[in-house]
C-alpha cells in the first residue's frame, strides 16, 4: 500500500430528470489537477451510478481497494441554484422516486437508530474555502431523500470503523450555466464548469490538509 496520502473522490452519473450530471466531468477535473500540494496524495475517482445496488455494492470494494482516508463526494441538486456542502445525513429515503435502476425502496429509513448523523466540523472549513473562490456555497442541513443523502449515510458509517476514512464530506453542486458562460443578466447566476472545478479544488485542498493532520492524530 501507498505511504501517500488516500484521498477518494466521487460523482454521480445520469439519473430520471437530469440526463447530464456535472459531477462526472468535475470528478474527471479533479483528478487530473497536478499541484505541489498533491505530491505526496494518491487521489483515486469513481462515478457510481445512481442506484442504491450500486451504492451498497461499490462503496464497500472502494473503500476495500483504495483504503482511502477520506472521501469527498459530489452529487446534482437540480433544483438548487448555488454549492451545498452538507453537514449531516438524514436517516431518512424516498420511497417516492425510483433510481436509474426503476427501483424503489420499500421503506423510509435507512437504518435503524439515530434521525441523523453529523459529517462534522470540518464541513465550517471547506465551506468557507468554495465561499473564498467566490461562488456561492451554503451550509445545508438536508441532503435530501435520494441516492446523495443515502451514500452520505453511508460513508459516515464508514468514517466508525477504526479501519475506514478518517473524514468523509459530500457537496451539492447546482446545475451549469449553457455554453459554458456565468448566466446573470436577467436570471439568477449559473455557475459554469471552470468555476465549480475552481471551488472544487479548494474543497479537496482542504481535505488534504485536514486528513494528513486528523492521521497524524490517530498515529
Amino acid at each position: 500500500m501507498s505511504k501517500k496520502l488516500r484521498i477518494l473522490v466521487t460523482g454521480f452519473g445520469p439519473f430520471p430528470g437530469a440526463p447530464f450530471n456535472p459531477t462526472e466531468p468535475l470528478v474527471a477535473r479533479l483528478l487530473r489537477l497536478r499541484r505541489p500540494a498533491f505530491d505526496d496524495v494518491e487521489l483515486s475517482g469513481h462515478i457510481f451510478p445512481v442506484t442504491y445496488r450500486d451504492v451498497d455494492r461499490a462503496l464497500p470494494q472502494l473503500l476495500a481497494k483504495y483504503r482511502p482516508q477520506a472521501l469527498l463526494m459530489f452529487g446534482l441538486a437540480s433544483r438548487t441554484p448555488y454549492v451545498r456542502i452538507e453537514t449531516r445525513a438524514r436517516n431518512a429515503v424516498t420511497m417516492l422516486w425510483p433510481d436509474a435502476e426503476h427501483a424503489r425502496v420499500r421503506k423510509g429509513a435507512i437504518a435503524g437508530g439515530a434521525d441523523a448523523m453529523m459529517f462534522g466540523p470540518h464541513t465550517t472549513k471547506l465551506l468557507r474555502a468554495a465561499v473564498g473562490t467566490g461562488a456561492d456555497a451554503r451550509a445545508s442541513r438536508n441532503a435530501g431523500g435520494y441516492l446523495c443523502n443515502y451514500l452520505s449515510w453511508r460513508a459516515i458509517e464508514a468514517t466508525s470503523a477504526d479501519s475506514g476514512p478518517r473524514l468523509a464530506a459530500f457537496v451539492h453542486v447546482p446545475l451549469l450555466a449553457r455554453g459554458g458562460a456565468s448566466q446573470r443578466r436577467g436570471t439568477a447566476h449559473r455557475i459554469t464548469l471552470d468555476e465549480l472545478v475552481d471551488a472544487g479544488e479548494v474543497m479537496l485542498l482542504e481535505v488534504v490538509k485536514l486528513t494528513r493532520q486528523a492521521v497524524r492524530e490517530h498515529a
